[in-house]
């Protein structure tokens, strides 16, 4: 018996290029106040629901048609649950398909429902890392400190996954209205500034696609839209971990969750307040694992305290 007071959730980028997935490892020391790369605390969620959808059907053989083994059959899974936090992860999976950055605004733009046009973007200098974005004396003055920032390259006509990680699938770049912030408005290098130099901004949190590339571009982030409908499905690695009482610890792995509902809330009652909450559901995806070669949905460990019987 696990005795825990809460469900913590973690997530990776998957290379939608690819498919390849995320790992967790249990064997492997997985730190929840300071998860190892690639992962990202989306931190604590409530009525989290794993649901089955595998059917398990019956082998018959002979006229009588005896049971002789059994067979699974369209592997699959689905998991639920409620975010308690708002922010750009948490929205963007729960809403399950592209998730806008709603970028500081021209003031002469026309206003769109998704953001209108930006202000110009800075340049992001050689020698910037994932934390520390070197723009020059002058061009850090368009910030402060608290703003948000979105790093991404100039949108330049590309075609399939774009963003860092993937935040949209473009198939014709005449659907992208010459719009070259659409990479920044897309993407989910998105952080905010906690300090700020004569030449620099220091980011509070490392940039989920790593250090800036060369020519990226930073630009102000003063909200996030998400939209219902689109082509875009979210797909992303995920991880829960239950942490027991005693020190034990359960986690349920999902190497390839795709988002499986439209985006909706819950309200949770507080006394004279209610809690508002996002609504998540992914289908579970099937993996091959390496050591056996079997196909599976969802890995659960369970690693029990140190010193307790098992």
């Amino acid at each position: 018996m696990t005795i825990s007071r809460k469900v913590l959730a973690f997530f990776a980028p998957i290379d939608r290029a690819t498919g390849m997935p995320s790992v967790f490892d249990p064997a492997k020391t997985f730190d929840v106040e300071a998860p190892p790369s690639p992962w990202i605390a989306a931190g604590e969620v409530r009525e989290f629901k794993r649901t089955p959808v595998t059917k398990i059907n019956p082998m018959v053989a002979g006229p009588q048609g005896v049971v002789a083994g059994q067979f699974r059959e369209g592997l699959q899974a689905r998991v639920a649950f409620d975010f308690c936090t708002w922010g750009k992860l948490q929205m963007a999976l729960a809403g399950g398909s592209q998730h806008i950055n709603v970028l500081a605004e021209d003031p002469n733009s026309t206003s769109a429902a998704s953001g209108g046009a930006a202000m110009s973007s800075a340049a992001v200098l050689n020698g910037s890392s994932a934390t520390e974005l070197i723009l020059g004396a002058g061009s850090v003055d368009a910030f402060e400190v608290g703003d948000v920032v979105a790093v991404d390259l100039d949108y330049m006509q590309q075609t399939g996954y774009i963003g860092s990680p993937a935040g949209a699938y473009v198939k014709d770049p005449a659907d992208v209205k010459r719009d070259r912030d659409y990479l920044r408005r897309v993407t989910f290098n998105v952080a905010r500034v906690k300090e700020r130099t004569a030449t620099a901004l220091l980011l509070d949190t490392a940039l989920i696609g790593g250090p800036s590339a060369t020519d990226a571009s930073v630009q102000k982030v003063v909200g996030f839209v998400d939209r219902e409908g689109g082509t875009f499905f979210q797909e992303w690695s995920g991880l829960f971990v239950i942490e027991g009482e005693e020190g034990d610890r359960v986690c349920f792995y999902y190497p390839r969750l795709q988002a499986a509902a439209p985006a909706s809330e819950a309200a949770h009652a507080l006394d004279s307040f209610a809690l508002h909450t996002l609504h998540a559901e992914f289908t579970a995806f099937p993996v091959r694992d390496d050591n056996d070669g079997e196909t599976v949905v969802c890995f659960r460990s369970w690693i029990p305290a140190m010193g307790a019987q098992k």
